[in-house]
């Protein structure tokens, strides 16, 4: 990680407070001691910070780098557990990943075993819309889903997903976070960035076209993302 990947790991996250409306642009700029446009073009990637100027963000709301860094950049390794108890995982249709907040029993077309420890190992990021909703579930791929990320998805797969990872913050340094994006009425597993007000979703294929998600005024990426995918399970 250099000093550039830092800077968009801060920026995230003052990206991911502002959404949750715990935040303001100016109100970073008053407690880091800068004008507010200079904290405009950092939050904007117009301009970066100096050092000290990161240093000064980070105090002013009690970050440190290790709450930032990706997972797998701060976790210590630890021993093999003696036991490793499974879950169950519901597989639903995309309509209800999208939309029930609780899934009931009438809604699960099929379900998975688990391993706990996979599952609950993943960090976690939820917005506040999503907090309180059950938190794994699954999908099937459908035919589209599989033809525009092939290989990542290949027929058959089940995607896994986190409904309490709802941020842009990236999960795994220099690598991209596959998520389960809301686009009209259709949900899409597609590799996803933030620039100008729209959400850029980027298929694997390249046979597939990049589109564009335009955010009203009042609306944030996290309206968008259902969630992250954190694994994919693939029929032999």
């Amino acid at each position: 990680m250099n000093f550039q990947d830092l800077h968009e790991l801060v920026r995230l996250e003052l990206f991911g407070r502002i959404e949750r409306g715990t935040l303001t642009g100016r109100r970073i700029a008053q407690q880091a001691g800068f004008q507010q446009a200079h904290i405009s073009n950092f939050l904007n990637r117009k301009r970066a910070l100096s050092l000290e100027g990161l240093d000064r963000v980070l105090e002013s709301q009690n970050l440190t780098i290790e709450q930032i860094l990706p997972l797998e950049l701060t976790a210590a390794a630890t021993p093999p557990q003696p036991t490793n108890p499974i879950e169950v995982v519901p597989v639903v249709s995309a309509s209800v990943a999208m939309d029930d907040a609780r899934i009931p029993p009438s809604a699960v077309i099929e379900t998975i075993q688990v391993s706990a420890s996979r599952l609950h190992d993943n960090r976690s990021r939820p917005s506040t819309k999503h907090a309180h909703w059950d938190r794994f579930l699954a999908i099937r791929a459908d035919a589209q889903q599989v033809a525009a990320m092939e290989p990542v998805l290949s027929p058959g797969a089940i995607a896994v997903l986190d409904r309490h990872y709802n941020s842009l913050a990236p999960y795994r340094a220099h690598q991209p976070t596959l998520y389960a994006v809301r686009y009209g009425a259709a949900l899409l597993l597609r590799f996803v960035d933030f620039d100008e007000g729209r959400l850029i979703l980027r298929p694997y294929s390249r046979e597939f076209p990049v589109q564009l998600l335009p955010l009203a005024n009042h609306e944030s990426p996290a309206d968008y993302l259902i969630g992250r995918v954190c694994f994919v399970l693939s029929e032999l």
